[in-house]
């Protein structure tokens, strides 16, 4: 039968390309982040005050 080759022969990222990875996912991370608190800030002020006035 056909051996399978079980060698990994994926792509190889030098030091470099892991360091810029790593800061690029960094940014995408605390952009994200930084959207969802933003997001969130907007509805509390939005909300905030009519929270309070709303019938039970």
């Amino acid at each position: 039968m056909n051996e399978v080759n079980t060698e990994n022969t994926g792509v190889r990222l030098t030091d470099e390309e892991k360091a810029r990875r790593s800061r690029r996912n960094l940014a995408i991370a605390l952009s994200v982040g930084g959207l969802c608190a933003l997001f969130y800030l907007i509805t509390v002020f939005k909300i905030g005050s009519a929270i309070l006035k709303r019938s039970l």
